[in-house]
C-alpha cells in the first residue's frame, strides 16, 4: 500500500504533515506490521482506546481519509457505533473525491490489571466484525482489521497461524522502521499518546480541584456587585485582556525546562487560583475570547498555548463547561502553529465540555477538512490593527451568577451579546 500523508480525514484525526506542508512521502506498506508500525505517524499520536479508520483508494492503495473515535466502554452501543463510523468515513470520502476502493480498521486499547493484549483482542472482536459488516453494506470491503494490545498486534482477517499466531506478534521497536525513518526525513512528529495529550488539557483532581473551584465561587459572586454597581462589559473585557497579557508575560519570563507533566506543573504553580478564575470567566464573553485568539502566532504563540492549557485545566467541578474556551483557544493555538493532532484533540474535548460551542466547531470542521488556518490569522491580524476603543456600554442583560445545584454561586457561562 502506499501511504499518503496529504490525505485528510473527513471526521476525527489529522494526517500526518502539518498544513501548508508540501511533504509527501510515497511509503510501501506490505505486511499487517508495517501497517501497525504507520498508524501512529499516519495520526501524529500514539491512538489509545481508539477505534481508528483509514480509507484505501486507487490499485496503489493510497491511502486517503482517516477517522478516530474512542471504544464505547458500553458493548450495547458497539453496532451502532460500527455502522455511525462507517457511514461517516466512506460519505465523507465520496464527497472529497471518491468511494473508497477498500478500508483498514484499527482497535487500540491497552490491557488493564490482570489483563492481556490476547484478552482484549477476543473481546474487541465483536466490535471489529461489527465494523466489517458496516463496511460491507455500504459495499466497502475492509482488508485489513488489526488490533493493537500491550505491545503486540493481531489480524481479524488472517485465519494463517503461521503469520498471525493467537500469541499475536510483538509490534516493532520505535524508531526502528522504514516508516519512522521516513518519517523523521520527512519532518512528521508521534506527539505522545492520546491519553497524555489529553492529560495535559484535563481538570485538576484531589485538594487543588477542590481550591480552585473555592475560587470560581468567589470569582462568579464578585462579578455581579461590579456589574451592579454600573461596570461596562468593556471595562471588564479591559480587565480581562490585560490580566491574560500580564499572565502571559509571566510565563514568558519563566519557561519551563522541559516538556510534557513536569512543564505543565511548572505553569500551574505560577498561576494562582484567583488569577485564574477571574480569567476564566472573562473568555466566556465572545468578544475577549476573540481578542484572545489574535495571540496565535510569533512570540505570543508559545506563551498563550501555556496559558490556555492550564486554564483548562483549572476548570473543574460544575464549572466543567467553561473549559470550552480555553480548550479551544488552545486547539487554535496549536493548529496555527502546525501542531494539527493536538489541534483536533484539543477541539474535540472543547465539543465534549460543551456541544454548543460554535467557535469549537467551526475550528475542529476546518480543520479536518484540512483548510489552511492562514485565512483565519489573517483576519484576526486585520481585526487587531483596526481594532479602537469603542463607546461604553452597560451590561444590563448580563445574568446572574448562579450554579446549577447551589445558584447563589454558579459563574455566567457569557456576559451580556456574547455568542459561541
Amino acid at each position: 500500500m502506499t501511504n499518503n500523508h496529504e490525505a485528510r480525514t473527513p471526521s476525527g484525526e489529522p494526517s500526518g504533515t502539518p498544513s501548508g506542508s508540501t511533504t509527501n512521502p510515497q511509503i510501501t506498506l506490505r505486511s499487517p506490521a508495517e501497517l501497525a508500525d504507520a498508524l501512529p505517524y499516519m495520526l501524529g499520536f500514539h491512538p489509545t482506546d481508539s477505534l481508528v479508520m483509514v480509507a484505501v483508494h486507487g490499485e496503489g492503495g493510497r491511502f486517503g481519509g482517516r477517522l478516530r473515535v474512542g471504544i464505547p466502554t458500553n458493548r450495547a452501543e458497539w453496532e451502532d457505533t460500527a455502522r455511525q463510523v462507517a457511514e461517516c468515513l466512506v460519505r465523507g470520502s465520496e464527497r472529497r473525491g471518491g468511494k473508497p476502493d477498500g478500508i483498514v480498521i484499527f482497535l487500540c486499547q491497552d490491557p488493564r490489571d490482570d489483563d492481556s493484549g490476547q484478552r482484549v483482542m477476543t473481546r474487541l472482536r465483536p466490535l471489529a466484525q461489527g465494523v466489517r459488516l458496516a463496511c460491507g453494506a455500504l459495499d466497502v470491503p475492509v482488508l485489513e482489521a488489526l488490533c493493537l494490545s500491550g505491545g503486540r498486534y493481531w489480524s481479524y482477517c488472517c485465519p494463517d497461524e503461521r503469520c498471525c499466531p493467537a500469541e499475536g506478534n510483538p509490534l516493532a521497536l520505535a524508531g526502528t522502521s522504514v516508516m519512522a525513518a521516513a518519517a523523521t526525513f520527512a519532518g512528521l512528529q508521534v506527539r505522545g499518546s492520546l491519553k497524555e495529550i489529553e492529560g495535559r488539557l484535563a481538570p485538576l483532581r484531589g485538594a487543588a480541584a477542590e481550591e480552585m473551584e473555592g475560587a470560581l465561587d468567589r470569582a462568579a459572586a464578585a462579578l455581579m456587585p461590579k456589574i451592579l454597581d454600573g461596570t461596562t462589559r468593556e471595562e471588564i473585557g479591559a480587565g480581562t485582556v490585560a490580566l491574560a497579557r500580564s499572565l502571559m508575560r509571566r510565563m514568558t519570563l519563566a519557561p519551563p525546562a522541559e516538556g510534557g507533566p513536569r512543564a505543565d506543573d511548572w505553569d500551574d504553580a505560577l498561576l494562582g487560583h484567583d488569577e485564574a478564575a477571574a480569567l476564566i470567566l472573562g473568555l466566556q464573553d465572545r468578544e475577549i475570547r476573540d481578542i484572545a485568539a489574535e495571540w496565535m502566532e510569533g512570540e505570543e504563540a508559545a506563551p498563550a498555548l501555556r496559558l490556555w492549557r492550564a486554564l483548562a485545566r483549572r476548570c473543574v467541578g460544575v464549572y466543567a463547561e467553561h473549559a470550552a474556551p480555553p480548550l479551544t483557544l488552545a486547539g487554535w493555538v496549536s493548529w496555527s502553529t502546525g501542531d494539527e493532532p493536538t489541534a483536533r484533540i484539543a477541539l474535540g474535548m472543547a465539543l465534549r465540555a460543551d456541544a454548543d460551542y460554535r467557535f469549537a466547531q467551526l475550528l475542529h470542521h476546518a480543520c479536518s477538512e484540512g483548510i489552511d488556518p492562514e485565512g483565519l490569522r489573517h483576519c484576526l491580524r486585520e481585526e487587531r490593527r483596526r481594532r479602537e476603543p469603542r463607546r461604553k456600554r452597560p451590561v444590563a442583560a448580563v445574568r446572574p451568577p448562579g450554579r446549577r445545584k447551589r445558584p447563589a454561586r454558579r459563574a455566567p457561562r457569557s456576559t451580556a451579546g456574547s455568542d459561541q
